[in-house]
């Protein structure tokens, strides 16, 4: 396999990469309710304050790094870096100019454009439950830690994001001489030296991004309440006829979006072994050169065209569809399995065999994926850009 790191093209992030790597061992974080949401305009979270977990009875706990304990502390450090532009090398981006609540975190354009102008290979993930996703990105089974991960946006280079490459220590020398982050980084790390130059590394920060990433729990959609409250009147009789469908032999759906987070990669707390998957959904004959999928990082024939299933929860505020964002609305996702794909693929998956559905049908299955919405999730003040004073 190709290392890690091969598209980066930066020997200087290959040694941090190898720094940055973090163990696979997983640590069980306990189920409690959530404490009153923070105002943007709140101060710095005590020291060791406890992180609490907003789940639903029955809902799993997810599964946290032993190497990075989540905090109140951390996850308000990193909510105030996600949304910071500073991390940008010319300050006009964030994490959030790609990422954007009301869109459950992603950004409604076909691919996102870098700091530079320069258009990016894959559609813009939504990010929540990332603590349920063993794989992130699209395609590449090595990128298994947020920790990690964060630094392709921050050092990037093919194309850059952030552009932030080769600029390490003035990214941090910045965040140092702000009185914000310094008291923001001693409460997240109050064990550490205070000297700024033990506090202020780049460990730290991509930590407290994590662990942002990882607060993003969307677990209170119409489907939710209908399944885990138990609350019938939560979905609508179009919608419970729509989830038949989706679970139906006839439609396939949930054989790559099943499970209580609507993917087939996926992991908790509980769980005995890290399952993940890709596919090829014959979403072209011939796949362009620069996205290849899982071949890309393999470099075997057998995995062309082959991307993550990702989570369908609040799908129908995440246009456009596909790794490409080639896909424009829910409609056209229909017709795309309807139709089987839209070309033949030596390597596309079995369950894209396509089916044919009545009008009534395809409402309904519509008023289903469309239940999945999570709206306190997209307006919950927790995640929101806490440098806007309401």
């Amino acid at each position: 396999m190709k290392p890690l790191c091969s598209s980066l093209r930066s020997v200087a992030l290959t040694a941090l990469v190898l720094l940055m790597a973090y163990g696979s061992g997983f640590a069980c974080q306990s189920q409690t309710r959530p404490n009153a949401v923070l105002a943007p305009e709140s101060p710095v979270v005590a020291e060791g304050e406890a992180y609490h977990w907003a789940l639903p009875e029955g809902f799993p706990v997810p599964s946290i790094p032993k190497d990075n304990p989540i905090t109140a502390a951390k996850v308000d450090l990193g909510r105030h870096l996600f949304y910071d532009k500073r991390l940008s090398v010319d300050g006009s981006l964030s994490c959030a100019s790609c990422h954007e609540q009301k869109r459950a975190f992603s950004d409604g354009k076909v691919v996102p454009v870098g700091v530079h102008g320069d258009q990016l290979t894959r559609n813009s993930m939504a990010l929540f439950n990332l603590a349920y996703t063993p794989i992130l990105t699209w395609a590449n089974p090595q990128l298994r830690h947020l920790e990690v991960q964060m630094l392709i946006p921050l050092f990037g280079e093919d194309p850059p994001e952030l552009g932030r490459v080769g600029q390490e220590t003035e990214l941090l020398a910045t965040l140092a001489a702000l009185p914000l982050y310094r008291q923001k980084f001693k409460a997240a790390y109050p064990e550490v030296d205070q000297q700024r130059g033990a506090l202020f590394t780049l460990k730290h920060l991509t930590q407290a991004l994590a662990s942002f990433e990882r607060s993003l729990i969307s677990a209170d959609s119409p489907y939710d309440r209908y399944i885990y409250a138990e609350d019938d009147g939560a979905i609508s009789e179009a919608a419970r006829r729509g989830e038949a469908l989706f679970f139906s032999e006839r439609l396939e759906c949930f054989h790559c979006h099943g499970g209580f987070n609507f993917s087939d990669s996926t992991q908790h707390a509980g769980s005995t072994f890290m399952e993940f998957n890709f596919h090829n959904t014959g979403l072209y004959a011939e796949y362009p050169a620069t996205g290849q999928g899982l071949k890309d990082v393999t470099g075997r024939p057998e995995d062309s065209g082959k991307f993550k299933a990702p989570s369908l929860r609040n799908i129908a505020v995440t246009a456009p569809y596909m790794h490409d964002g080639s896909v424009k609305d829910l409609d056209a996702v229909i017709d795309h399995y309807a139709a089987g794909g839209r070309a033949d693929h030596p390597n596309k998956s079995g369950f894209v065999k396509g089916f044919e559905l009545s009008a009534s049908e395809r409402a309904d299955l519509l008023a289903f994926l469309e239940s999945l919405t999570d709206e306190t999730f997209l307006t919950n003040p927790a995640y929101s850009d806490p440098f806007v004073r309401y």
